[in-house]
Parts: C-alpha cells; sequence; structure tokens
C-alpha cells in the first residue's frame, strides 16, 4: 500500500489518481469512501456531529482499506496524520509519502471549496498557517516527501519514486516483497 497524506489542498486525491494510474494500483480516495460510509458529505458530518466521531470513522476506514488484499494508493484526510493508532495501520501496511505545497499555493487551491470543514469560512494565511504548525511533526513522520508544485504529472512521477526507492527497503506485503 501507499498512502498520501499531506494538508488539504496539496494534492492527495489529484496525485493520487495518477500515481494509482503510473504504478497499475487501484486508487481509494479515503474521505469519499468514508462520505459513502456515513451516508453525507464530511462537512455535514462536521457540523452536525463533530470532529471527534469523524476520526473514529476516519480509523475505522482506514483498517478496512489496510486489510484488503489487492495493493493500492490511498489518498488519506489531511487529519488522519493526528491519530497515533492510523500511523500503526500505514507502517504495518506499507509506505507513507506526505505531499506539500506552500501555504499560498494552499490557499488558492482551497479558497472557493466549501468542503472543507476545518477552514469553512476562516480561510486567511494565519489559520492555515496555524493548523500546518499543529500537524508539521506529524506530517515529517512520512517515509519520504514530496512538493505538489510541479504539475499533476510530475509530482505522481516524483511520488512513485520516492515508492519505488523505498519500498524495497521497508517491503510491502500485500505487493509480493
Amino acid at each position: 500500500m501507499l498512502f498520501l497524506v499531506g494538508f488539504m489542498g496539496t494534492g492527495k486525491s489529484c496525485v493520487g489518481a495518477a500515481a494509482a494510474r503510473l504504478l497499475g494500483r487501484e486508487f481509494i480516495d479515503l474521505d469519499a469512501r468514508i462520505e459513502a460510509s456515513l451516508g453525507m458529505t464530511i462537512a455535514k458530518w462536521f457540523s452536525t456531529r463533530g470532529e471527534a466521531p469523524f476520526r473514529v470513522a476516519e480509523t475505522s476506514a482506514l483498517e478496512e482499506v489496510a486489510k484488503q488484499a489487492v495493493p493500492a494508493v490511498v489518498a488519506c484526510g489531511g487529519g488522519v496524520v493526528l491519530a497515533d493508532r492510523n500511523w500503526e495501520i500505514m507502517r504495518a501496511s506499507g509506505l507513507v509519502v506526505c505531499l506539500t505545497a506552500p501555504v499560498e499555493v494552499i490557499m488558492e487551491r482551497t479558497r472557493h471549496d466549501a468542503s472543507r470543514p476545518l477552514l469553512a469560512g476562516q480561510l486567511d494565511r494565519s489559520r492555515v498557517e496555524a493548523l500546518l504548525a499543529e500537524r508539521a511533526e506529524r506530517y515529517a513522520m512520512a517515509d519520504a516527501t514530496v512538493e505538489s508544485t510541479g504539475g499533476l504529472e510530475a509530482t505522481a512521477q516524483l511520488v512513485c519514486d520516492a515508492y519505488r526507492r523505498l519500498q524495497p527497503h521497508k517491503g510491502d506485503v500485500r505487493a509480493g516483497g
């Protein structure tokens, strides 16, 4: 398994789909899978039930995905890195690549997206910087980091290169070694 983590707006879903094509693997958008199981958008869940119950559902979905027999590229939500259990799941199942982007790029990519519950109505530089600072240590736990500002295909290729470079050292039991 290849898990993509990173802050919202770093391109996990777009880059993940492209990387999956390059690797010949299934692509899984964890947030889309969670929304399907919850029967509502993540933004709606946050506004009606809160973040803590969502994080429980997120861990459950991650566990399900990690157990599947077919290796995949998994785009995780920006906050998946906050739970130690999620790191245990990802590390036991494959490699983790963190996508990054400068604050200005993140703001540009997310400014018209109301589906981002942690930024809803508060998209300003200081809010983005504060959330990035809160999560920086967790994002740094990834096996590799790739900046996502070089274009979709180029970024996907960098992710695949990092995976191929690291995978023989860590192993990927679901991919046959």
